[in-house]
């Protein structure tokens, strides 16, 4: 589209308007003067104030017969648009974007018959670019669709009261509560017919006929045979959650290979199924599973009965798993009540993350505890669930080294390791009855603290006062994190907590001060970011800072409260390699890369990304993908005792004798990357730069004088 340098006649009088109005200081001639008089947070309020029309979150939509009734600023950015396009004679409505300049004209040649009109056409214009294109719907096969017509129309449109009656109707019956599902022709027509219902004219009528959807659902089916434990029990196992001395059940167990496995280790172990175990008795257990259950079920009350039932058996840990919706859905899959029917007859509630801890914390009046993603631990003990939730932020330490040759202290450092090791642990020295061999010690030093004096002598002081203040800033971490849930009373807390937060605050009052301050600091993204720029661990880009799972304990204190906010509701992504923190944006990203060690220049195979405004999860799959990102400078990711780390170190080096780091961003995809290389005459054998084999004597010569001038 070329830049506008005459205008219509309608156009010239709203230029007028505003000018009279003061929102234009003097008459475009241009694009780029419209914009820059008019910048996109005019447009955008002005759709927020606009008395017609339908806003969603990322754009807002108008019948072309309403634009005269919008506000003066959208008046004129459709004015300016409709001026670049040649034909507009189809258009139905009119598509403000809120996160770009641009607008679209979409054409629903059956906007007044149909009642729900297939797109046909859509045209954009960005007014940045000053572009035009154009996309044909005519054959697709499953093109989007029209609700809610009359929200797009004044009240005095022709039909706008039959629009607004089919709406009403459809409400009524919960037919529009799964936007999600509704949006394309074909779902909603399956959706229609799974629910039993058809729409005539613009009336929704009941089918006589059963639902054959929900007849032919075989619950059953969606049992797994599984040659290793279920996901859920790793996530229980690993995190201590399950343990040899406790009783286990598994409510719905299907095959029951998790109470079989079980069973192996020497663990009192039983299932019931209604359809694979079903004389077995329910029982109460220490530990019961509710393992990707509830999200099988299509009926809403047997759904929450059966997580109910499930925690009427807890008598210590309940642990609910259930699908999670972090993509789209596979098109095959069809729309069922708020779930699918697979093809293979099973239905499939997915849960988005939050909305799973909404529904367990509802339905059980609990504050369940993330444990992977789909994964929750629910705890009968207040107690219990935040020493679990505590110990989720705590870092390993390892006692201080001995410096100094003390003979009494080396007499006696089989009796004083204990004493090490729990102020190690906890920051702190131990209160009577916490530490078993009290007794000994005391026998020998008549009190803790001369014993732990000795222990002074011996080791670096400034070694402790470190460990100390590492456990007052995690115990603030996460005291601050409660205040995202049902923060615990003081008496709810162990005594070990208790402890902790006398030793290190005085009393509670104090703590969560502290830590609400702490808190309040993540409000700023620029705080953030010049933490981000400061931190000696973790590679920066424009986007943030990125490092290594293994050192995510050794960041600021801030930065883990930041991923802490995410991780405290869903959960971390499973085998996570890298943690992002983004400066631009309240987001986490977690990236799994599982050839980190191996490979020199490792490929990003997953990213999963939580949005800290809404606690949306998105996730990226790049297995398939041509061109995924590549990691560089794999040391700055990592601390410097990663096992790894000289050799990495030695390559990054090497390479950038090459030249070959020069622009990280030009290379952070694997087409990129490998251009490189060739342009370098460079090539990777292991964590070690060659020249390539079939690099030309002359190109070599340039290469190295290139290197040489480069290097200072």
């Amino acid at each position: 589209m070329t830049p506008l340098v005459t205008v219509s006649d309608s156009l010239q009088a709203l230029l007028e308007q505003a000018l009279e109005a003061g929102l234009l200081e003097s008459p475009p001639q241009t694009w780029t003067e419209l914009l820059q008089q008019l910048p996109h947070k005019t447009l955008v309020q002005a759709c927020q104030e606009s008395p017609v029309g339908k806003t969603l979150p990322n754009a807002f939509y108008v019948h072309r017969s309403a634009v005269a009734a919008l506000p003066l600023p959208l008046r004129l950015y459709e004015g300016y648009a409709a001026g670049g396009v040649e034909n507009l004679d189809n258009a139905t409505l009119v598509k403000f974007s809120l996160s770009q300049p641009q607008l679209s004209y979409l054409s629903y040649p059956d906007f007044d018959r149909d009642p729900h009109p297939p797109l046909v056409q859509s045209i954009l214009v960005n007014l940045r670019q000053g572009t035009v294109s154009c996309r044909n719907y005519q054959d697709s096969k499953n093109p989007p669709i029209l609700h809610r017509k009359e929200t797009f129309v004044q009240p005095s449109y022709p039909g706008y009261e039959q629009f607004q009656t089919l709406t009403q109707q459809e409400e009524a019956l919960g037919l529009l509560d799964n936007t999600r599902h509704i949006g394309t022709r074909n779902n909603w027509q399956r959706y229609l017919k799974d629910v039993g219902v058809e729409i005539q004219g613009h009336q929704v009528q009941r089918r006589q006929v059963e639902n054959p959807v929900k007849a032919r659902i075989e619950r059953h089916r969606a049992a797994m045979m599984r040659h290793d434990f279920s996901r859920p029990l790793k996530f229980a196992l690993e995190a201590g959650l399950l343990t040899p001395e406790m009783t286990f059940f598994d409510y719905g167990c299907g095959y029951g290979g998790d109470v079989e496995r079980l069973q192996q280790r020497g663990l009192t172990a039983q299932g019931w199924d209604p359809y694979y175990a079903p004389e077995t008795a329910l029982q109460p257990a220490q530990f019961v599973n509710l393992g990707y259950v509830i999200n099988v079920i299509e009926e809403p009350q047997e759904r929450r009965e059966a997580l109910q039932k499930a925690w009427a058996l807890t008598e210590g840990v309940l642990l609910v798993a259930a699908q999670v919706l972090v993509r789209d859905r596979d098109e095959d899959d069809v729309v069922y009540g708020d779930g699918v029917v697979t093809q293979r007859g099973t239905f499939q509630k997915y849960y988005e993350q939050e909305e799973l801890k909404a529904y367990i914390d509802g339905v059980l009046g609990v504050d369940a505890i993330p444990v992977g993603l789909g994964v929750y631990a629910v705890f009968r003990d207040r107690e219990q669930q935040e020493q679990f939730r505590a110990s989720r932020f705590r870092s390993q330490s390892h006692t201080p080294r001995v410096r100094v040759s003390v003979q009494r202290f080396e007499e006696s450092r089989e009796t004083l390791e204990p004493l090490m090791q729990f102020f190690s642990d906890r920051g702190r020295l131990p209160k009577p009855t916490e530490l078993a061999e009290e007794a000994d010690i005391i026998d020998l030093f008549g009190s803790l603290r001369r014993a732990f004096r000795l222990v002074l002598q011996a080791t670096d002081e400034a070694d402790w006062d470190a460990i100390a203040e590492r456990r007052r800033q995690e115990l603030l971490i996460y005291l601050a994190l409660t205040a995202l849930g049902d923060r615990p009373r003081f008496s709810e807390l162990t005594p070990a907590i208790r402890y902790d937060i006398r030793a290190f605050f005085g009393n509670y009052k104090q703590a969560l001060m502290a830590a609400d301050l702490m808190l309040y600091g993540l409000g700023s993204l620029e705080r953030l970011g010049k933490l981000c720029d400061r931190s000696p661990i973790g590679q920066r880009s424009p986007r943030g800072l990125t490092v290594h799972i293994s050192a995510f304990n050794h960041l600021d204190p801030i930065l883990r409260l930041y991923e802490g906010c995410a991780s405290h509701t869903i959960g971390r992504m499973d085998d996570t390699t890298l943690i992002q923190f983004h400066t631009q944006r309240p987001k986490i990203s977690y990236f799994h890369c599982p050839d980190f060690d191996t490979n020199p220049h490792p490929l990003i195979k997953t990213i999963m990304q939580i949005d800290l405004q809404d606690l949306r999860v998105h996730r990226y799959t790049y297995d398939l993908f041509e061109n995924p990102f590549v990691l560089h400078k794999k040391e700055d990711f990592v601390t410097p005792d990663y096992p790894h780390y000289d050799r990495f170190t030695r390559l990054s080096r090497q390479e950038q004798k090459w030249g070959l780091l020069d622009d990280l961003e030009a290379i952070r995809r694997y087409r990129q990357w490998l251009k490189c290389l060739k342009a370098n005459g460079a090539e990777l054998r292991g964590h070690r730069v060659y020249w390539r084999k079939d690099v030309d004597p002359y190109q070599k010569r340039v290469i190295q004088a290139r290197k040489q001038r480069s290097q200072p």
